[in-house]
C-alpha cells in the first residue's frame, strides 16, 4: 500500500507540473485570442541589409598613381576579359571582394590564376574561386598581374613576383579599413599561379617593389592547387618556363624560379591539392615540393585525386574546395590567434 501511494504521488506531481507547463498556458491564450486581447511573441530585430549582403566589388590599379616598375612604355593591348582569360596584361589590377559584415572572420587571401604565364584564367581561377572565399567570411584579392613580356618589361622573369609582392603589400597596408587581420593573409595560386604563389612565398626577404613602410611581404600561409613549382626540365610545365624565363634560360635562372630549391624554414604552412591523372602539370611538381616543405620542418598537407586532371574539371567543385575549408579551419586561420589584438600584436 505504501509502495502504491508513492507512485500515486509521483504521477500527481508530474500531471501538476505538465499543466502548469504546457496545458494552461495554451488554455489562457486561446481564452485570450477569443475576447481579442494581444497574445505576447518573441520578436527577433530585422537584419541589416548592409551587414547581411557583401559590398561591391572594387577594382584598383595594383600600384596606385606611382609608376609601374620594371615596365616600359607600351600601349595597352590587354584582350579577353569577355572570354574568362585575360592576355598582353600590362597594367596589373586587384580586384577586392569583401564577405557580409555579419559573416566576416577578419581573414584575407590574395588570389593568383593561372594561365600559363601567357594569359590569366580569370573568370574560373579568379571571380568564382572569389566568391567561394566571401560565403565564407573571408576577404579575397584578385591580382590581375602582368603577363611576362620582353615588349613591356625591363625583365619579364621578375614582373609577376613584383606584382604579387605589392598585392600582400595593398592588402596589408588596407587591413584596418576593411577590418582584416594583417596576420592571417593568406595566397592561393592556381597551376602557373601556384608557381607565382610559391615563388612569393619562398623570395619574401627581398622586395622587389619599392617598400618604404617596411610592409611584411610573407604570406601567413598558402594554398597551391595544380601547381607548377619547378622550371626543372624534366618536370616543369614547357609552356610556363619559356613564357617566365625564355627559350634558354640559364641553369642560375632554373635554379632560382624552381620553387622546391627555395623553400626554408619560413615558407608558410601550406595545403597542396594536385590530380594524379593531370595531363598538363606533371603532379611530380607538388610530390617534390611536399618533400621539400616536409624536410624543411614547414607545416604540409597535401591532397592527391586519382581523377581530376588539370583544372580540376572531372571533380564536382565542393568536393576540392570542402578540403580547403577543412584546412583552413583546423588550422584556425578564421579566428584572431592568441597573442593578437585586434589583428595587431600586442
Amino acid at each position: 500500500m505504501i509502495r502504491e501511494l508513492e507512485i500515486l504521488k509521483s504521477s500527481t506531481a508530474f500531471l501538476l507540473l505538465y499543466m502548469s507547463s504546457f496545458v494552461w498556458p495554451a488554455i489562457a491564450a486561446e481564452a485570450a485570442a477569443k475576447e481579442g486581447a494581444p497574445v505576447a511573441r518573441a520578436t527577433t530585430a530585422p537584419i541589416d541589409p548592409a551587414a547581411a549582403f557583401p559590398p561591391k566589388m572594387q577594382v584598383f590599379a595594383l600600384y596606385g598613381d606611382d609608376p609601374i616598375p620594371n615596365s616600359k612604355p607600351t600601349s595597352d593591348e590587354e584582350s579577353g576579359a569577355d572570354r574568362g582569360y585575360i592576355k598582353n596584361v600590362s597594367r596589373p589590377q586587384i580586384h577586392v571582394h569583401l564577405p557580409a559584415k555579419m559573416r566576416a572572420t577578419g581573414a584575407s587571401i590574395v588570389i593568383v590564376p593561372g594561365g600559363g604565364y601567357g594569359g590569366l584564367t580569370f573568370e574560373w581561377e579568379g571571380t568564382q574561386q572569389a566568391q567561394f572565399f566571401v560565403d565564407h567570411g573571408i576577404a579575397a584579392f584578385i591580382v590581375k598581374y602582368r603577363i611576362p613580356s620582353d615588349k613591356t618589361m625591363v625583365d619579364k622573369s621578375i614582373g609577376p613576383l613584383q606584382d604579387a609582392q605589392q598585392a600582400m603589400r595593398f592588402v596589408r597596408q588596407r587591413a584596418s579599413e576593411w577590418h582584416l587581420d594583417p596576420t592571417r593573409v593568406g595566397v592561393i595560386g592556381f597551376s602557373a599561379g601556384g608557381h607565382l604563389a610559391s615563388t612569393l612565398a619562398t623570395k619574401f626577404s627581398k622586395a622587389y617593389v619599392p617598400n618604404p613602410d617596411q610592409i611584411d611581404l610573407r604570406p601567413d600561409f598558402m594554398i597551391l592547387v595544380y601547381p607548377v613549382i619547378s622550371m626543372q626540365s624534366e618536370i616543369t610545365h614547357a609552356g610556363s618556363r619559356e613564357a617566365l624565363l625564355g627559350a634558354a634560360p640559364s641553369d642560375e635562372q632554373v635554379r632560382l624560379f624552381s620553387s622546391e630549391l627555395q623553400v626554408s624554414e619560413r615558407t608558410p604552412p601550406t595545403l597542396i591539392l594536385h590530380a594524379t591523372d593531370d595531363p598538363t602539370v606533371d603532379v611530380s611538381n607538388s610530390l617534390r615540393y611536399y618533400e621539400a616543405l616536409r624536410h624543411a620542418g614547414v607545416p604540409v598537407e597535401m591532397r592527391l585525386f586519382e581523377k581530376g586532371q588539370h583544372g580540376f574539371f572531372l571533380m564536382p567543385r565542393d568536393r576540392w574546395q570542402s578540403t580547403i575549408m577543412e584546412w583552413l579551419t583546423s588550422n584556425g586561420w578564421l579566428h584572431p590567434h592568441a597573442g593578437t589584438t585586434n589583428g595587431k600584436n600586442p
